[in-house]
């Protein structure tokens, strides 16, 4: 009885909720088509059948530990944004809490970003310092199982409370890898990761750079604090008389909106568009414009970026942006496709919603969502040049035999991203003015 006067209550006070934004609606306007609007998307049938519902499942369900109001909303919130797009969730406190954690300077896991593409689960990117990285994961990998439970039906927030644990717990999955269609089991285990961003910033040897001084930095996500760390190491380049730049965007999964646009400004005058965006007014409040100041610096000097598979969101942001601007050079293979933008809303009551709010486009409104970012260079790695490159950037960690087998080893994409800041270079001392004689200057 106590429950049936609750529903009754709880649909009332949802149902006036509902009712109160349209009442002025029908005030104004054709009484009759505001009438007809009204019953269309009040709300109210589809709240009393929800509470209606919920009261049968709690009153009938064979197990009672399951049918809880918190257990039951809680999963109604989840197919609820589920139902939206595959970025939009509801995260339950553990989710919730794994977020927060993810975003300081440590986090549990083994170093795997996820999404839904194609109603697929797959790997967007993979950390090369991860245990997922020496197991042998790679990016666009579709994980079929995880712990021997089939991903099938498996929503993206489940799978993020799957994969994540504590330190030391084994994780088993079973992926299929795209370029090959084969079935692969690979076993890791969790542990702690540094959440730094900015990697391996020096200048490149001249056995491939030449007479030139190339610099090269690697950005594994957007962060905080991505864009000053990024400002330092280029100062320190500079320093050194770095003429041109290689931005190693590969396998960067994205992060946070603002950084992305910061990182975009290193390099383009104060306020130059850098993305165009579409979503509901009251929550679009991205800055669109670079705002780095820079002071005395001048980072004009050409710049390659390479992408893969594994790039998204962010790394497409920056990556289309220079690219629509004619301010990089593009080398690699098309990025993830991920053009949207997910606001986390707490709850107040240790949970959060993700939500799409926005749709981002490049500067010349490419759509980014589902088609990605194109190269100008299009240079493509097999499988086995992927898993050597990730070895590469770990080549201090390995084995004598890991290290024998990299011996020889080429990073085509960068060494394609190096010849195009050579020519770009060479076009530039050609178009130095030509030193004057002697005879010429005593004249």
């Amino acid at each position: 009885m106590k429950n049936s006067t609750f529903l009754k209550s709880l649909s009332l006070s949802l149902i006036l909720a509902a009712l109160s934004p349209c009442t002025a609606a029908v005030a104004q306007g054709d009484e009759e088509d505001n009438a007809q609007s009204f019953e269309e998307d009040s709300g109210y049938r589809e709240i009393e059948l929800f509470t209606r519902i919920l009261e049968l499942v709690r009153q009938n369900y064979v197990d009672e530990e399951k049918v809880t109001y918190e257990e039951l909303i809680g999963n109604a919130l989840e197919g609820m944004l589920a139902g939206l797009d595959p970025h939009s969730q509801f995260m339950h406190k553990p989710v919730f809490e794994q977020l927060r954690k993810s975003t300081g300077s440590t986090y549990e896991g083994v170093g795997i970003t996820i999404a839904v593409k194609k109603e697929i689960l797959t790997v967007v990117a993979v950390r090369e310092d991860g245990p997922a990285a020496r197991a042998g994961v790679l990016a666009g990998d579709q994980i079929i199982r995880i712990n021997e439970l089939s991903t099938q039906k498996v929503g993206l927030a489940e799978a993020v409370e799957l994969l994540k644990g504590k330190p030391g717990q084994k994780l088993n999955l079973t992926l299929r890898r795209p370029a090959n269609k084969d079935l692969i089991e690979v076993e890791m285990v969790r542990e702690v990761l540094q959440n730094d961003t900015v990697r391996d910033a020096h200048l490149l040897p001249k056995s491939i750079t030449g007479p030139y001084k190339i610099g090269y930095v690697r950005l594994l996500q957007f962060s905080a604090s991505t864009a000053t760390q990024l400002a330092e190491r280029l100062d320190e380049l500079e320093e050194k008389g770095m003429e041109a730049l290689v931005l190693d965007l590969r396998n960067n999964p994205g992060g946070l909106l603002g950084s992305a646009v910061d990182v975009c400004g290193e390099f383009l005058p104060s306020e130059t568009l850098v993305l165009t965006t579409e979503g509901r007014p009251e929550v679009a409040d991205i800055i669109p414009y670079s705002t780095r100041d820079h002071g005395d610096s001048k980072r004009s000097y050409p710049l390659a970026i390479l992408i893969n598979q594994g790039s998204a969101s962010g790394a497409e942001i920056v990556s289309g942006a220079l690219q629509d601007l004619r301010r990089a050079v593009i080398v690699g293979t098309t990025t993830f496709g991920k053009g949207s933008v997910q606001s986390i809303m707490p709850t107040g009551s240790g949970t959060a919603i993700r939500l799409t709010t926005a749709k981002y486009y490049t500067p010349s409104k490419r759509t980014i969502h589902e088609h990605g970012i194109t190269p100008n260079i299009i240079v493509s790695l097999t499988p086995q040049e992927e898993r050597q490159l990730h070895k590469w950037r770990r080549r201090t960690e390995l084995d004598a035999q890991d290290r024998e087998e990299l011996k020889g080893f080429r990073d085509r994409q960068l060494s394609r991203g190096v010849d195009a800041l050579k020519g770009a270079l060479v076009y530039r001392d050609l178009e130095k003015p030509a030193p004057q004689s002697k005879s010429a200057q005593a004249e």
